[in-house]
């Protein structure tokens, strides 16, 4: 029988010499998917192979590395594991473990090894499982304890997690072994010029019984198979012959037995050529015609990655592009994926679609469970946290990441939403060009570039969305559009502060500024006189000349400590003169504990985002608001407000200078007229909400991407009458089903209706 695995090709490389190397290279070029290498660590002739696997995966892109097996006797199981996570990480997720119990027990005993009779080899190694399992296992919290025969772990942490599920296949041949395979492993490795006629079937029906038993599918294990022979012109015997030859020996191992990976053992570039371009093409067009459907080409999921799915999901529906990239709950990298920067969550499927065909594809399957939120996210930094949910459908655009110069005389440039800003900031330096780009490199462009854009470079160039030139655009109805002055020119209104209710942003096509080395300050400020430091704050940031934009973080007081301020700010100059200039006024503000004043390129400003995966727990709880001036009486507001004990987040954005240029009306962010937007953050919603709207009365509008109050009201304070009565009639041309909803939702204005 066929268990329905990819058909794969491998080599295996014996460990010695620069040959070795040289080998494994050629492997990659031939197309091979796998590379591996005997282990001996015993063995004074040969490289110790795991340092060879990791210098060949240094020396390549693409092929997989794996041990053909590894000697566990001298491997112990935790630092094992840790090596493996590493090399997967390091590698891009291309490395998978294979394990021996051991075979030379003199030689292993000599190096220092346990010798041990052959039961309590498959039993060392089956604890041995059981703990590079656990350590791999970095999604669970809790550190790893066991108490085995063996081995004994006694609260070890586990990870990293690796780049991708790293199969556990073991070398095996005897009963006790291939019983172990079929409870625990996930392929069976063997040499099939050490078995006699019928022991590949009977090993099958070994394996495939254990799983049974142990209420897993046989077809979870993939059947590794290490082959030898010989070209030559004419046929001689099994494997030895022309290819055409070679591939009519091994279909039936395929069709009927079940092989699913051929490793061939050879050192010879002559016969690894003429297999991997002859016999691997040939025999997997064979396979195709030989069994009723093609193989899959998309990964497998084991009963116990399939048993954590979420119901209402048709995850045996899924596009099969979409599902060679899917995330489901069960699978290795869902910790990564799982939460956004500041808020848990758990979905139901995570869809990493790779072009805007793939998005459309990917709302379609969305559409067809409306009952399930669903998220869109681009680098899951929002504070809202709407781009993860509970059981749900999210669609990753992280893959949409190409940051493209179009034109160099008019500096237009094309960027994915899924880059994130301090890789397009990087990308546009060597040009001396520049996007103003929020305050934080790891944002991802797709939500900044469809909210509005508050950042260090505002007040000289303005928003994000007063850059954006045209934008491509998956709707509702699963079209591709772009829309521009002149395309679709409604949308691209609606878009510029917005888009997450209209649609799924595929790319962003912009105008970029001239912008040199910058002045990057931190000052780090008492505020004991909250009040007081925040009236001469506001005085000069409002005064400030527009080549000067600063952000102001304060916490509340603690343990007796007066209350300390941060200022972060940019001068868009390179003269040292103007910059301290420029940051006087700010310097005068209160008493200072700390400063620090670069000229520095801004890539290297948003350079100093962390690339950490998100963590984000529980929900978080954040609100927003536009003010005009930091009057004495918002300032003294502002100081009960930290001294409440509510907020432990509180922070000032200077916007004003040419964001005010812009006419109301030009975009759906309609607040142009705002000097400061306002936000703050706490643990306690209820009495955040309460203390934050008793301050209304000094607030004009809000800036959804810092909002995470869901009350319908807060559309109405985020667009005034006019915008949000002229958003609600296009959402109801393009999105009357309101599919776009789980993000701060506009409703279609339906006929009759007074919005």
């Amino acid at each position: 029988m066929n268990y329905g695995h990819p058909l794969e090709f491998g080599t295996f490389i014996t460990p010695a010499g620069d040959d070795a190397v040289a080998l494994a290279t050629l492997s990659e070029d031939l197309g091979y998917d796998l590379v591996t290498f005997q282990d001996h660590p015993y063995q004074p002739a040969f490289h110790d192979t795991w340092t060879l696997m990791s210098w060949v995966a240094g020396r390549t892109e693409r092929i997989h590395i794996a041990a053909n097996v590894l000697n566990v006797p001298l491997r112990q199981p935790a630092v094992l594991a840790r090596g493996a996570a590493s090399l997967d990480l390091l590698s891009g997720g291309r490395f998978d473990l294979a394990l021996g119990a051991g075979a030379f027990w003199d030689a292993i005993g000599a190096m220092g090894g346990p010798r041990l009779a052959p039961g309590a080899a498959v039993g060392a190694l089956e604890e041995a499982i059981d703990i590079v399992r656990g350590m791999l296992d970095a999604g669970e919290d809790t550190p790893l304890r066991y108490a085995g025969d063996h081995y004994r772990l006694t609260g070890a942490e586990r990870g990293p997690l690796p780049r991708h599920h790293i199969p556990i296949w073991l070398g095996a041949r005897k009963r006790r072994m291939l019983r172990l395979i079929g409870r625990k492993a996930d392929g069976w490795v063997v040499t099939l010029g050490y078995l006699k006629p019928g022991d590949f079937r009977a090993g099958n029906k070994i394996i495939d019984e254990a799983a049974a038993e142990a209420g897993r599918d046989p077809a979870e294990i993939r059947r590794l198979v290490n082959i030898a022979g010989t070209f030559a012109a004419e046929r001689r015997g099994f494997l030895q012959g022309p290819p055409d030859a070679w591939v009519d020996d091994l279909l039936p191992l395929v069709v009927e037995d079940g092989v699913g990976t051929f490793i061939l053992m050879s050192d010879d570039p002559a016969t690894l050529t003429h297999f991997g371009r002859e016999v691997a093409p040939a025999l997997r067009a064979a396979v195709d015609r030989a069994l009723p459907a093609p193989l899959p080409a998309g990964r497998f999921r084991a009963a116990a990655v399939r048993a954590k799915r979420r119901p209402g999901i048709d995850y045996d529906g899924l596009p099969r592009a979409l599902a060679e990239t899917a995330v489901e709950p069960g699978d290795i990298d869902f910790p990564r994926v799982r939460a956004n920067y500041m808020r848990g969550g758990s979905p139901g499927i995570v869809l990493r679609p790779r072009d805007a065909g793939e998005v459309a594809e990917a709302l379609a399957f969305a559409r067809r469970h409306p009952d399930l939120p669903m998220g869109v996210r681009s680098g899951g930094h929002g504070i809202s946290g709407r781009s993860t949910n509970d059981g749900g459908v999210v669609i990753d655009l992280g893959a949409l990441d190409t940051v493209e110069v179009l034109d160099e005389a008019t500096r237009r440039v094309r960027i994915g939403p899924g880059a994130r800003w301090k890789q397009v900031a990087a990308a546009l330096s060597p040009y001396g060009w520049a996007l103003s780009s929020g305050d934080y490199g790891g944002v991802g462009v797709g939500g900044l570039a469809t909210a509005g854009g508050i950042g260090f470079l505002g007040r000289k160039h303005g928003l994000t969305i007063d850059h954006l030139r045209a934008v491509e655009m998956v709707l509702a109805d699963g079209a591709v559009v772009r829309a521009s002055d002149t395309e679709n020119p409604d949308l691209f209104w609606a878009v510029r502060g917005a888009g997450a209710n209209f649609g799924i942003a595929t790319s962003f096509e912009f105008e970029v500024d001239e912008v040199g080395e910058v002045g990057w300050a931190q000052l780090g400020f008492i505020a004991s006189d909250t009040a007081g430091f925040l009236r001469r704050y506001g005085e000069a940031a409002s005064s400030a000349p527009r080549d000067t934009t600063t952000f102001l973080v304060l916490g509340p007081p603690r343990r007796g400590q007066p209350a300390v301020a941060q200022l972060y700010g940019v001068v868009d100059s390179d003269d040292p003169d103007t910059v301290i200039a420029q940051l006087q006024p700010f310097a005068q503000a209160g008493p200072m504990f700390q400063q620090q004043v670069v000229i520095a390129p801004y890539a290297a400003v948003m350079g100093m985002a962390s690339d950490a995966e998100h963590q984000g727990r529980g929900e978080p709880i954040s609100r927003s608001a536009f003010i005009r001036e930091i009057t004495p009486e918002f300032a003294e507001a502002a100081q009960r407000l930290l001294h409440s004990g509510v907020v432990y987040f509180f922070q000032l954005r200077t916007v004003g200078g040419a964001v005010a240029d812009v006419d109301p009306d030009a975009t759906a962010y309609a607040h142009r007229d705002a000097g400061f937007s306002v936000i703050a953050m706490g643990v306690d919603r209820e009495r955040l909400d309460r203390l934050w709207d008793g301050l209304s009365e000094h607030f004009d509008g809000l800036y959804l991407s810092f909002e995470t109050d869901q009350r319908p009201e807060r559309l109405a304070d985020a667009f005034p009458p006019r915008t949000l009565r002229r958003l609600r009639e296009l959402k109801g041309r393009y999105d009357p089903d309101n599919v776009f909803r789980d993000n701060f939702n506009i409703r279609p204005l339906t006929g009759g209706e007074e919005s």
